[in-house]
């Protein structure tokens, strides 16, 4: 009689409809449901896949696997897991990187639209509107006027899958447009339109806008701090819908829209999740009479969502975790 396997999804899903139908006979799937490392039930000792979100897999928990095979992440990031330790004990690691491409792509590109035409700052404003209406369009503009969208000029940290598809829908717009990503080079072809930067401050003296789009590791954490956003053109508009601890902390990013080096600033990642809500720039964003609240669109790591998207993660990783256990080679391994 074959062996059944034991799969174990770690956190945010309750149920394992979707995975079901990938892993059929082959395998029992439990769902723990915990996001806390430390309350990981056992369950996983035994495990033979864990598929994980967001809960963090460290040394403590990977000795605790006698039979894991693969840890697939759901999701593009893999920080939450140790690789390094996980590799020593022969156990391959995976992310799910091609999901929610078109999902992140269209929602930094709204974002980026949003600020540079002001049209978060227009509809918060408008409501305190009392005789006059369209004449105050030109009292907003006093500081920081709307630029037409082929006076600004696009940079952009990351030109992966997500960072690609920024590049095509913002053209279509007339942008001027640009990329840092030292481990791309530039196709003469597809992206003939592109300026190719050899540094990250190349980018930031070029661009009136900029959006990250780049993977989270040791080169790229903390890559926009105080020190990078001085340098930035004035009025610099900041989106970043990549991950949360591509920036330093939040108190840079106040001190950017303090200093008016930001104009406006999008973020679908925060550093840290849920935020402190005595964070100065969480004050500013909640608090509607603060002078730099209409500046400021915070989403809750949400970019990457749509009803088919989940869909397809999961089924993506639930794949790649049949493969495993078929024997096949793990796609999207991560050394």
């Amino acid at each position: 009689m074959k062996k059944k396997y034991k799969v174990v999804i770690t956190d945010y899903f309750k149920d394992s409809i979707i995975e079901k139908k990938i892993f059929g006979n082959k395998a029992d799937i439990i769902c723990l449901d915990q996001i806390e490392e430390g309350k990981l039930t056992d369950d996983i000792n035994d495990a033979d896949i864990l598929l994980v979100w967001h809960t963090e897999i460290s040394e403590k928990t990977l000795v605790r696997l006698k039979n894991c095979k693969a840890i697939i992440r759901y999701g593009v990031g893999i920080d939450n897991i140790d690789i390094k330790s996980a590799r020593l004990k022969n156990i391959d690691c995976a992310n799910t990187p091609d999901y929610g491409i078109t999902e992140v792509a269209d929602t930094t590109c709204s974002m980026i639209l949003n600020l540079a035409r002001k049209i978060n700052l227009y509809n918060f404003k408008c409501k305190k509107y009392k005789n006059d209406w369209q004449e105050n369009v030109l009292g907003e503009n006093l500081e920081n006027p709307v630029k037409r969208l082929n006076e600004h000029k696009l940079g952009i940290i990351g030109l992966g899958r997500i960072g690609s598809l920024v590049s095509k829908r913002m053209k279509e717009f007339g942008l001027e447009i640009g990329f840092y990503d030292p481990y791309v080079e530039k196709n003469q072809n597809e992206f003939s339109f592109l300026k190719k930067f050899n540094s990250i401050q190349e980018l930031i003296n070029f661009s009136s806008i900029i959006s990250v789009n780049c993977v989270l590791n040791n080169e790229t954490k903390s890559l926009i701090n105080s020190s990078l956003i001085k340098k930035m053109n004035d009025n610099t508009i900041l989106v970043n819908t990549a991950r949360g601890k591509i920036i330093e902390n939040l108190d840079c990013l106040m001190f950017g829209l303090k200093s008016k080096k930001i104009g406006g600033l999008g973020l679908d990642v925060l550093p840290e999740e849920p935020p402190n809500f005595n964070d100065e720039l969480i004050n500013a964003w909640i608090n509607e009479k603060h002078p730099d609240h209409s500046k400021i669109i915070i989403n809750p790591h949400s970019a990457y969502y749509s009803s088919k998207s989940v869909i397809d993660m999961r089924e993506k990783a639930s794949i790649n975790a049949l493969r495993v256990l078929n024997g096949e080679t793990i796609l999207n391994k991560v050394n």
